[in-house]
């Protein structure tokens, strides 16, 4: 094999999901970087593979870093696995991405398993534009914030959560998006007990609240674009009171209170009040 890093997907639950390319790299290798060898040894001892392991992760040092760029000079291939899908997406490695290519030594990435596309394409949303935001803070304040960030983006949105916090995160994007915006949720994704629903935001909470066993396993939520609003009017008289609050109020809550004295809809006033920002 040439010197080189290469990129190598691992499946995200069944173990057949693992492409020939893939299976003859980890076999052929000098050395494989694992996020956690252990983990990393089951699927080794079921391909029959015992190439050696070494450990890279988030807290690996910078002196782990720089051994692994020396056997890679000396003309050794290093195969890059995560516990689970492809590399470095939502997973620690990018560094040694970095510092392989700024040595002028070649990577190579492997097509393969990648949770957050195969629960794009099960989603029944809309696939042309998505955003990726990987996991969002773990309180409440923090996880709202960063929903009210996103709030505008017409794309789909896709999050990683933990089974203890899905509950509260659909509550809190309840709260920020609507009852009726939709959402997916993919569980356990191709393994026994996979699970792909979509549903509105309101019904997808009480759904996940009422089922304890929708709170378990890996877990990928996918929320839809903002439905597209038909034209509207918003009257000059609206339009110059949401101007003078939103000269003391944040826009959100200037758009909201205009809504309630001019009963024009606060989505409309929001993206008005945005629009002449920009410009």
């Amino acid at each position: 094999m040439e010197a080189a890093l290469y990129i190598v997907p691992t499946p995200i639950g069944n173990l057949s999901d693992i492409s020939q390319r893939a299976i003859d790299v980890l076999r052929q290798a000098t050395l494989i970087a694992a996020e956690d060898t252990r983990h990393s040894q089951v699927l080794l001892s079921h391909l029959g593979i015992s190439t050696p392991m070494v450990a890279h992760h988030e807290h690996s040092t910078a002196g782990a870093l720089s051994k692994l760029l020396d056997r890679l000079r000396q003309g050794e291939s290093v195969a890059l696995i995560s516990d689970a899908g492809t590399p470095l997406v939502s997973d620690p490695g990018y560094r040694l991405v970095r510092e392989v290519q700024d040595a002028g030594l070649p990577v190579v990435p492997i097509p393969g398993p990648c949770s957050l596309i195969t629960a794009l394409c099960a989603s029944g949303l809309p696939t042309n534009r998505f955003y990726f935001e990987g996991f969002l803070p773990a309180k409440s304040v923090q996880r709202r914030r960063r929903l009210e960030a996103l709030a505008e983006l017409e794309v789909t949105l896709i999050f990683l959560e933990a089974p203890h916090r899905v509950a509260e995160t659909l509550q809190d994007m309840l709260a920020i998006f609507g009852s009726e915006r939709e959402v997916t949720l993919a569980r356990e994704l191709t393994k026994s007990f996979e699970t792909i629903r979509r549903l509105p935001l309101e019904k997808m909470w009480s759904w996940v609240t009422d089922d304890v066993n929708q709170q378990r396993g890996e877990l990928v939520l996918l929320l839809g674009p903002p439905a597209k609003q038909s034209a509207t009017t918003v009257t000059e008289g609206a339009l110059r009171i949401l101007r003078l609050l939103s000269e003391e109020l944040p826009p959100r809550k200037a758009s909201a209170l205009t809504a309630e004295i001019t009963g024009a809809r606060a989505r409309d006033l929001y993206n008005l009040l945005m629009l002449e920002k920009r410009e």
